[in-house]
């Protein structure tokens, strides 16, 4: 299967810079999976599709501020780091044989160790000792790892979460230009669990009135975890799809989410998974008789055309870029033909397409 083959011609002006003032007015186009039928409408007709029996499966993870603008120590040169993992000391050593003795020029009663992202890299060897929101956070380097990317040693007084939320940056995707004036809006309304570097945008759509009309209809709705990293836009380089490594990104799922699903396929109710991170969870832990156990990990998981699901009888989604993991994961639930001349409509219907655009539902009848 060739990359190219999930291609799509998209005018640049199709993509929203900024989110709706009402997250529930943004636009849906329902795709039926199995005759490829399609329908349009406003998100709150999301109801419609649902029904008593059916569960809704929402991933809560909140975005931290994730962005950080600092100086190196001994020039003055500017320096951005991007948070993309948290590591523990034991993961650190896995990588160098012995972390070295805190620098002098790291001082600080706390330590926090993370896989970060860092732009200019040739500033960022390892050794390079770091400042941030003028030295209330410092950051050695310690190596190199695969891809480029740094594990870096914060060190601070007080809590590293507190410092993060005063100094850092929500890390806004590379196609969204203009500023973002309130940072709740790239959250969802349900978030609580804090560690992406980007949001779970299917999400954002919901407000906590339509989340409650819809309980109210006797559909359940549980949570899974998923830390969403800026692998999701990384690009897949690869001409044959089959080729591609995914990025790992930390899930978590509990019981109580387990009993939720596992009844509801019981009972001959439906899944609606919200966004493909929830997808992606629920098809990592998912059992080939179609339950589901209490489980937590790293999931790298790739799911392209050829796949078949396990869990997820519907997804609400976001429109995605072209050729990217995420189009073809909505393609193998659909048929891709179906996913691209649902695409074309989008296109011609202008459409508001990626993070703060428009959604899609693609149900099962």
């Amino acid at each position: 299967m060739n990359v190219k083959d999930f291609y799509y011609d998209l005018p640049e002006e199709l993509i929203a810079q900024t989110p709706l003032a009402d997250r529930a007015s943004s636009r849906l186009l329902v795709l039926d999976k199995e005759t490829g039928d399609i329908e349009h409408g406003s998100f709150r007709d999301i109801k419609k599709y649902l029904k008593p029996g059916d569960c809704l499966i929402l991933n809560d993870t909140r975005v931290i501020p994730a962005r950080l603008f600092g100086v190196k120590e001994e020039t003055g040169g500017p320096i951005e780091f991007v948070l993309l993992k948290n590591k523990t000391e034991e993961e650190v050593k896995k990588e160098i044989q012995e972390i070295p003795e805190k620098s002098e020029k790291c001082p600080g009663k706390a330590c926090s160790y993370w896989e970060v992202l860092v732009r200019p890299g040739k500033r960022a060897k390892p050794g390079a000792v770091f400042s941030f929101g003028e030295g209330i956070l410092k950051a050695e380097v310690l190596c190199v790892v695969e891809g480029g990317n740094r594990y870096v040693r914060f060190t601070f007084d007080g809590v590293f979460e507190e410092i993060l939320d005063k100094i850092g940056i929500m890390p806004l995707p590379p196609y969204i230009k203009e500023k973002l004036e309130d940072p709740e809006r790239y959250q969802t309304v349900y978030s609580r669990e804090k560690g992406s570097a980007a949001a779970p945008t299917a999400g954002l759509h919901f407000t906590k009135e339509l989340l409650e009309e819809i309980k109210s209809m006797g559909v359940k709705v549980a949570f899974v975890t998923l830390h969403v990293g800026l692998g999701t836009f990384r690009p897949v380089k690869e001409e044959k799809v089959e080729d591609h490594i995914m990025h790992q990104e930390y899930y978590t799922i509990t019981k109580e989410t387990c009993d939720v699903i596992n009844s509801t396929k019981q009972s001959g109710g439906r899944v609606f998974a919200v966004g493909t991170t929830s997808c992606r969870v629920l098809e990592s832990v998912g059992n080939e008789d179609g339950t589901i156990s209490e489980k937590s990990g790293w999931t790298g998981i790739f799911i392209y055309p050829g796949y078949k699901f396990k869990i997820v009888d519907s997804l609400i989604t976001n429109f995605h870029l072209p050729e990217s993991t995420l189009l073809m994961l909505v393609s193998s639930l659909a048929g891709r033909e179906n996913i691209l001349k649902a695409y074309e409509e989008a296109v011609k219907e202008k459409y508001r397409f990626f993070s703060f655009g428009d959604a899609m539902l693609i149900k099962q009848p």
